[in-house]
């Protein structure tokens, strides 16, 4: 927003932050999930918070100095990503040592309805601040409420564990990712996540021109229908426990990718109907549907895998996931330019097809509570 708003960068500049702060994801994933089952997890997280404040400090100071350009944006973005995804990966380690198991599934509910909360609020509020305070605002208030952060991490009391003998670091990555591939529940899962990111770049490569050019939207509608978005994620957050306590686990599982089908068959049918409300329907159950899925199976990962590889296995899910986006985002890119943006919404809607598939037809069926916790 401010380097378009402020420094008036073009979609190559604005491209290459997307691409700094997408860096680390790819490239240190592995790397820090490997810290986390080797280090307390509580203190990786202080140390990834911290460094997420000293970005945006930096941002600050930069703007008030009157040197902020481009280039530092993406040089402390990437920064600040790093820490993102130190706390991404020791987070969900962390979590099973806090709670006790049979309210885990509700833990990881809450944790993230606040995110999904945050990541609804917080870029219209950071919006409101540049447009009526400046830049400057937005990157205090984000500094003050990281250093917020920092301060209630302090508090929190990690139970002691043993730490495993260091060995060398591929031996120890190949052994997270070995374990993920193997198992009968967390393949799927794994799969299913892949091809899901996938669908759901194609579909966002697509969706803006789609949108203006033949649902014939303006900027504010186009702007209400994404924003929904965040609200099914909100609605998913809330009922996730319900949906939990009223089915078989396994079952409760398969609700967000089979919700993620219902949402691009109901995208697609805005070929047929050409209805702004229709769409908007799609990115509600695009939000309530997967925030269920992101619960319910980072639950079942945290009970399966052995507590001495849960950063690893975290690491794991969040590479592959996160490398499946470009790949789906280029894929989106080369069948709109080819096919067309309709071309895009058929190909979207297979995509989820088959990642319901995978998840319907695995082993994670035939669960009718959480398995007994890993050692």
């Amino acid at each position: 927003m401010i380097a378009v708003l402020s420094l008036d960068a073009g979609p190559g500049q604005t491209g290459m932050l997307a691409a700094a702060q997408t860096l680390p994801f790819l490239l240190l994933s592995m790397p820090l999930g490997m810290l986390a089952d080797r280090m307390s997890r509580r203190r990786l997280m202080l140390g990834s918070e911290l460094l997420r404040a000293i970005s945006l400090l930096a941002m600050l100071v930069a703007w008030l100095a009157s040197s902020l350009t481009i280039e530092w944006l993406a040089a402390l973005g990437f920064l600040g990503a790093i820490g993102t995804v130190g706390f991404s990966v020791a987070a969900p380690a962390l979590v099973p040592s806090l709670v006790p198991r049979e309210v885990l599934a509700l833990a990881n509910a809450r944790l993230e309805l606040a995110r999904s909360g945050a990541f609804t609020a917080g870029p219209a509020i950071a919006g409101a601040l540049v447009f009526w305070a400046g830049a400057s605002a937005a990157f205090t208030l984000g500094a003050v409420l990281s250093a917020s952060a920092i301060v209630l991490l302090w508090r929190v009391s990690e139970p002691h564990r043993a730490m495993p003998l260091k060995r060398h670091p591929l031996l120890e990555i190949r052994e997270g990712a070995g374990f993920v591939w193997r198992h009968g529940m967390l393949r799927p899962m794994l799969v299913t996540g892949v091809v899901f990111n996938l669908s759901w770049f194609v579909l966002q490569a697509a969706y803006a021109p789609y949108a203006v050019h033949v649902l014939g939207m303006g900027a504010q509608t186009l702007g209400f229908t994404l924003g929904l978005f965040g609200v099914g994620m909100v609605l998913g957050a809330l009922f996730t426990s319900r949906v939990v306590a009223r089915m078989p686990f396994g079952r409760a599982i398969q609700v967000g990718p089979v919700a993620a089908v219902l949402a691009a068959s109901a995208m697609a049918a805005t070929l047929v109907f050409p209805h702004a409300a229709l769409a908007g329907l799609s990115f509600v159950l695009f939000g309530a549907g997967p925030m269920v899925w992101t619960i319910t199976s980072t639950t079942l990962r945290q009970s399966v895998t052995p507590g001495a590889m849960l950063g690893r296995a975290s690491a794991v899910f969040l590479t592959a996931t996160v490398g499946a986006r470009p790949m789906g985002a280029a894929l989106g890119a080369v069948v709109g330019a080819w096919w067309g943006e309709s071309a895009c919404l058929l190909l979207a809607l297979v995509g989820f097809a088959v990642q319901a598939g995978v998840i319907l037809w695995s082993s994670v069926s035939t669960l009718r509570t959480l398995p007994v916790a890993a050692a």
